[in-house]
């Protein structure tokens, strides 16, 4: 019965296992004295009371060795003791009243005071997190991806301000388990996205992702001030296992029976070239029998089909002939009709074309009556038209000309017409005398007024005439 049927759940049991262990790491060391205080006094440590005398009796002379994955030597005694850091170690020296720190950086050694100073000791060498991330793929099933990843202080400024180094026995043993869990999720999390298949073939878009998340997280993105002050060095997925042991078997029964298919196929080849070389021994036997016997009947074939060929190619011959003849009278009757068609075909067209010549004429003709009536029209209209114009010039030049004349002119010209009226006036019977004195005679005005003053004298007598 499987673990579903029990009603148990062996990965959730998994996973709540390495919770529980990840909490008693965390746990473990949370109370753990500060990093400072550890190489100023030994004696706080866990330690039997042999050691604390051994240690007090050994504390003002010579030399001694801090406990811890670091070799630092302090020499000398009480407030006068100095610190000797190996050249591959951080140290940070810190005082009491001071903000910022005496020394800090890498295999710097400095004096040392226990009474107000403190001190921190780290590993400056590269790191290495073995991972074993239990995952879930696409296909909602278990995973294991083991890989590794390699790591070292960048800025230690910013380390020890911000990640824990105070565990005496391993001081980089938080920053790993902090930094493995992250890996961890990074994997799970990019696990969940992919097949069983994708995972099993191509893991460098795993590599990607987690290489990605770490470096934001320990290095800062885009080169900020928010990171870790670590530095990634390289990240590996060495392994990718299916935890079920069926599905495993099942991944590999497509391959396993490709290979299973392709030694029966050759199997079978093999079988099949013996099978053929020994049918074509017996057709070769059988195919010199029927060789022999297929010449045979091939010769007196060829003696019928001679014969054959002959009165054939007589009949074929005079058929022929007869056919020849026969379309040769049917082609000279053809062309005779032919003939005759176009003659009259020909024919017809010469009518329809000296028709059509006539028309073409006659339209012609017309055409050119009609336009010889609109030339005479237009000339017509074009020469009164000018006539109108001479006439309406004339006006407006003798309407100009009078418009110009001056008052002698005018004079003139009446004086010009008198004897033209005289010359119309009826004889007088009678004289009659007229003054006209009193007008302007240089004047038209004037000049009208003994006018209109003569012919009213001489009205009257007309009447009574």
């Amino acid at each position: 019965m499987s673990a579903a049927d029990k009603g148990s759940n062996a990965y959730l049991q998994q996973v709540v296992a390495q919770q529980a262990v990840l909490e008693d790491d965390l746990r473990a060391r949370r109370g753990a004295p500060a990093a400072g205080a550890a190489p100023a006094a030994p004696a706080a440590r866990r330690a039997s009371p042999l050691a604390k005398r051994e240690g007090a009796l050994a504390g003002g002379v010579g030399e001694k060795l801090t406990p811890g994955p670091v070799d630092v030597r302090i020499t000398g005694f009480w407030r006068w003791k100095n610190v000797l850091v190996p050249p591959n170690a951080f140290v940070v020296h810190t005082r009491r009243g001071r903000a910022t720190p005496l020394h800090i950086g890498l295999g710097v050694s400095f004096r040392f005071n226990p009474a107000i100073d403190s001190f921190l000791v780290v590993p400056g060498a590269t790191q290495t997190i073995l991972i074993n991330a239990y995952c879930v793929c696409r296909e909602l099933q278990g995973v294991l991806v083991q890989g590794y990843v390699q790591w070292i202080i960048q800025d230690f400024g910013t380390a020890y301000r911000k990640l824990d180094f105070s565990d005496l026995d391993d001081p980089m043993r938080l920053v790993n388990l902090q930094l493995r869990e992250q890996a961890e999720a990074a994997i799970k999390d990019k696990v969940a996205t992919m097949g069983v298949r994708d995972v099993l073939s191509d893991k460098q878009p795993i590599i990607e992702e987690l290489t990605a998340r770490l470096r934001a997280v320990a290095e800062g993105e885009d080169n900020s001030d928010q990171g870790l002050g670590l530095r990634i060095v390289t990240v590996q997925i060495k392994e990718a296992v299916v935890s079920s042991s069926r599905l495993w078997e099942n991944l590999q029964k497509p391959y396993r029976s490709e290979q299973g298919q392709i030694a029966r196929l050759a199997e079978l080849q093999a079988e099949e070239a013996i099978a053929q070389r020994e049918m074509a021994t017996e057709r070769l036997k059988e195919t010199q029998r029927l060789e022999y016997e297929r010449e045979l009947a091939e010769l007196r074939a060829r003696n019928e089909a001679r014969l054959f060929d002959t009165q054939a190619a007589e009949r074929l011959r005079r058929t022929q002939r007869e056919h020849d003849d026969a379309r040769a009278v049917s082609e000279l009757e053809t062309e005779t009709t032919l003939h005759a068609l176009r003659m009259e075909r020909e024919r017809h067209a010469e009518e329809a074309e000296t028709g059509r010549l006539r028309i073409r004429r006659e339209q012609e003709l017309k055409r050119l009556e009609l336009d010889g009536e609109l030339e005479l029209a237009r000339s017509q209209a074009q020469s009164e038209h000018e006539r109108a114009l001479l006439d309406v010039e004339r006006a407006r030049l003798r309407a100009d000309i009078d418009n110009q004349q001056t008052p002698a002119s005018l004079q003139a010209l009446l004086i010009g017409s008198l004897p033209e009226i005289m010359a119309k006036l009826p004889k007088p019977t009678e004289v009659r005398t007229v003054s006209i004195n009193g007008t302007d005679r240089t004047t038209v005005s004037g000049l009208l007024a003994e006018i209109a003053t003569v012919v009213g004298a001489l009205r009257p007598d007309q009447k009574d005439s």
